[in-house]
């Protein structure tokens, strides 16, 4: 059987909010819940059955092992929907929507719905394995005085909680301490970064004012637009902050210039046109293709620099270059990072060396970077992260009209990256 286009459906997401803020008594199951229920609401597809549904989060406990499935049973979908987790750092849920529209190309299902969803203020606290131990030991117990004796062997030490943290445990340092390693090996001043975050903060700004995100944000919690984003900041007020990872003279990468840690959930449908026709829902955009690679960071290569691999294997598949794109979606996990990719695009070396290209793959198009803002001034729900940027370039695609093309580029821990194309209906 052929393969068969395959389109987004139209999206929605939460307010994105700081970690530790306005969602500190909010779960992770509160969040996609809710992230389902409306997107369910507004398109009209209570008591449906779906093909499936595919949500993933990076800090989950391990009693949500069937998060997915919960979550659907309370969506507002038919009981009989099913639905699955997947976890790819911070290309989580773009990776859902990658699984789910082959799935729908394949003709093995007609509509799904790819989401993701991150807090680190429902953060699971593991206890320290010699605890645990104890712990099952004394289950397992057999009397009150077998009891006893594993309660008295019980230290303080024991008690001490393991927290989770964004570090990657081959080299035991954070995202952040490697991008500090890949902005001086690539030469990227602060003034460059900063220049980056403002212009992310003033892009996500003029689209709220424009109602660009009236219809792809719902209020939840008494709010109705992104926690993080700050319309008074500015150069004078981004270089005062100090580096937050390498504190000597060298150090370049603050908190206004780096995606903050937090909540938020998001969600988007993938569709058949047939599908569409059924449910009567909008073709934002066709989802044409989507490539995942890595490096090797233990080695020295950049932890956050597959991206650039991800998107030359992308274009070079579909015969493209950046001049073919109306827009580039490129996650600003950090300002740094965002420049190291783009420096290495424009370099002859690196592009022969790493891509395996004759020439250089850019410079892209900065003014059709990031326009609605990124991931800097939006913020950063590790799993949530994909969708929302498939729903806005989707929505960007639809209201463009005529014929348009975009680019998404997510960076990942653990040294990957994942890249994506939409293009207009």
């Amino acid at each position: 059987m052929r393969t068969r286009p395959v389109y987004i459906s139209g999206g929605i997401r939460t307010p994105f909010v700081k970690s530790m803020t306005t969602y500190m008594d909010v779960t992770s199951s509160e969040l996609m819940i809710s992230t389902l229920k409306t997107l369910v609401q507004k398109y009209k597809l209570e008591g449906q059955i779906l093909g499936d549904v595919g949500c993933g989060a990076v800090m989950q406990s391990a009693s949500d092992w069937n998060f997915t499935r919960e979550c659907v049973l309370s969506s507002g979908l038919h009981a009989h929907t099913p639905g699955y987790n997947v976890q790819r750092a911070c290309g989580t849920s773009l990776e859902i929507t990658s699984q789910l529209a082959l799935k729908v190309a394949a003709h093995q299902m007609d509509v799904a719905i790819a989401g993701g969803v991150d807090t680190n203020s429902d953060l699971p606290i593991m206890v320290s394995k010699s605890l645990s131990h104890k712990l099952v030991e004394l289950n397992a117990a057999k009397d009150n005085l077998e009891k006893a004796k594993i309660l008295a062997s019980i230290r303080p030490s024991d008690l001490k909680p393991q927290l989770p943290a964004v570090v990657e445990p081959r080299t035991k340092m954070s995202m952040g301490e490697h991008t500090e390693k890949m902005v001086q090996e690539w030469k990227i001043s602060r003034e460059a970064q900063d220049e980056l975050a403002l212009t992310s903060h003033k892009n996500a700004t003029h689209a709220y004012e424009d109602g660009f995100y009236k219809d792809l944000v719902f209020n939840f919690h008494g709010l109705d637009r992104d926690g993080i984003i700050r319309p008074d900041t500015s150069m004078e007020k981004l270089a005062k902050l100090k580096p937050a990872f390498e504190k000597s003279e060298k150090g370049t990468i603050t908190a206004g210039n780096s995606s903050p840690l937090t909540d938020g959930a998001a969600a988007v449908i993938v569709t058949s046109e047939e599908a569409a026709a059924k449910y009567n829902l909008p073709l934002w955009a066709r989802f044409i293709d989507c490539h995942v690679s890595a490096v090797n960071f233990v080695a020295g290569e950049g932890l956050l620099m597959a991206p650039t691999i991800a998107v030359s294997e992308l274009l070079k598949r579909n015969n493209l270059s950046f001049n073919d794109f109306d827009f580039f979606e490129i996650h600003e996990a950090f300002a740094g990072q965002v420049l190291c990719t783009l420096k290495a695009w424009e370099s002859d070396e690196y592009c022969k060396k790493v891509l395996g290209r004759a020439t250089a793959l850019g410079p892209l198009d900065r003014s059709k970077m990031n326009i609605k803002g990124g991931s800097v001034a939006l913020g950063h729900p590790f799993g949530a992260t994909g969708a929302r940027i498939v729903a806005s370039l989707g929505k960007m695609l639809h209201e463009k009209g005529g014929r348009g093309r975009g680019l998404i580029s997510i960076c990942t821990a653990g040294g990957m990256g994942i890249a994506a194309i939409l293009e207009s209906v």
